[in-house]
């Protein structure tokens, strides 16, 4: 499977595979997938060119599928529908539940244009802003979960009760389900290099290698239905909520970035112990935009209270090499293609099209505007921060630092404003049911381990 899949070839790859059902897919404003699942033929005949109709209300749907009040969709101009018209390059088969295929669609509003509120649609502004430049955007996405068992009374409980990172030794019984995935992920069209455990107790990840941005995106969400979904045929449940347990690790989205030149090779490469020019700006410009990024990467209460020091969550807006400790980690070998940028921010719960589309904005702005990006950080960036701007604790803050921002007009005003009206729910919901900023309580696990 590859970015140019044509009609043709995923026609006869789910002939090959015997999918008698296509997935017509859209993921929402918290990357969950939704759509229609349709006859293979029907999809062929009539669905890929025509497409399918579902309400644009799933962009207003918060994570327990609640609909707010909203300035843009609501009663007053009737839930309007979305055409959702597949794009077939986007077309995965789902081995790990065989006769399935999958979709990924662009959203069409009443009159025909890209839907504001669309998260693809954000995502598809600012990759052709980077093409622009003559640059094409290659991204990877790490995420982190939580493996859990559930109780008679619907307790969640990590699967184990201690943290064992990396070992080869223990947790022999999760293999089988670890497997699964890996063989579940690959049969999607992701690249899959590794898995282990974290360092949290039951904490698992599975890394996969990068794509185009939007390909990254759609594997990221793919990542996470499909890891759930796996879980559950094994009688277990998975769990991509960023801060579940108080006193345990929290999970985390990072998001590894480089750029594609016009002759095919990586325009970072040539940077050797420290950033070129263009990664330079790059960085600059994910600096300057980093307190405003933090809703795009936090957008529920939960998300941060991974913000806090000693956590391998980023606490302030720097920036070094191989260093975990700081918000963008920037690998600079001589000559290696592999030179990139990790953005370490966000929560394993954050929508990767929107993610995703924060970080091109900002590092546009940083090339476009020939931001400089100022001194290096060394060594424990929590116990010394020194001067450099400290990232919001709480969803308040995180609120703040995105509505009206030059990111958010970036981002589209329609759509910066939907976003936060969801935020700014989740915010008032918090502070009526844990107040505490420090503390992840029943409620807060209630509403999001089994949603995110």
């Amino acid at each position: 499977m590859t970015d140019q899949m044509t009609v043709e070839a995923f026609r006869a790859l789910c002939a090959d595979h015997g999918v008698h059902t296509v997935e017509v897919a859209v993921a929402d404003t918290y990357a969950h997938p939704r759509g229609k699942r349709v006859p293979v033929d029907r999809f062929f005949d009539e669905v890929l060119e025509g497409g399918v109709a579902i309400a644009d209300a799933v962009f207003i749907l918060n994570v327990r599928d609640e609909l707010i009040d909203h300035e843009f969709v609501n009663m007053d101009n009737g839930f309007l529908d979305t055409r959702l018209i597949p794009d077939v390059s986007s077309g995965r088969i789902l081995t790990h539940r065989p006769g399935y295929a999958l979709v990924f669609c662009d959203s069409y509003d009443e009159e025909g244009a890209l839907h504001h509120l669309a998260p693809r649609t954000v995502l598809t502004a600012q990759i052709e802003r980077c093409r622009a430049l003559g640059l094409d955007p290659v991204v990877a996405t790490e995420l982190e979960f939580y493996l859990c068992t559930v109780d008679d009374d619907g307790t969640w409980q990590p699967v184990r009760p201690h943290i064992k990172y990396s070992s080869l030794t223990e947790a022999l019984d999760l293999e089988d389900v670890l497997r699964d995935m890996r063989e579940a992920l690959a049969g999607a069209g992701l690249t899959v290099e590794s898995s282990n455990q974290e360092y949290g107790p039951g904490q698992m990840e599975i890394n996969h290698g990068p794509a185009a941005a939007m390909r990254a995106a759609e594997d990221c969400v793919l990542y996470r239905s499909i890891v759930k979904q796996v879980a559950e045929q094994h009688g277990l449940r998975a769990s991509f909520m960023p801060k579940p347990f108080t006193e345990e690790s929290g999970s985390g989205m990072h998001l590894h970035m480089s750029l594609r030149s016009t002759d095919g090779g990586n325009a970072f490469a040539d940077s050797d112990g420290a950033p070129n020019e263009l990664m330079a700006h790059w960085v600059a410009g994910l600096l300057e935009h980093a307190p405003a990024m933090s809703l795009l990467g936090a957008p529920t209460a939960n998300g941060p209270r991974r913000i806090r020091p000693y956590t391998f969550a980023p606490t302030h807006v720097h920036w070094g090499l191989d260093n975990r400790s700081v918000l963008a980690r920037c690998i600079v070998e001589a000559g290696s293609s592999a030179n990139r940028v990790e953005f370490r921010s966000a929560g394993a719960d954050a929508n990767p099209y929107l993610l995703i589309a924060g970080a091109l904005a900002a590092g546009c702005d940083g090339i476009e505007r020939g931001l400089e990006l100022g001194a290096m950080s060394v060594g424990d960036m929590y116990a010394d921060p020194g001067d450099c701007t400290a990232l919001a604790t709480d969803l308040t803050g995180v609120l703040a630092a995105y509505e009206g921002s030059a990111l958010a007009s970036m981002l589209g005003d329609t759509f910066s404003r939907s976003f936060a009206s969801l935020s700014r729910e989740e915010e008032r919901l918090a502070a009526e049911h844990n107040p505490d900023p420090d503390d992840v309580n029943d409620w807060e696990r209630a509403r999001y381990l089994e949603f995110c």
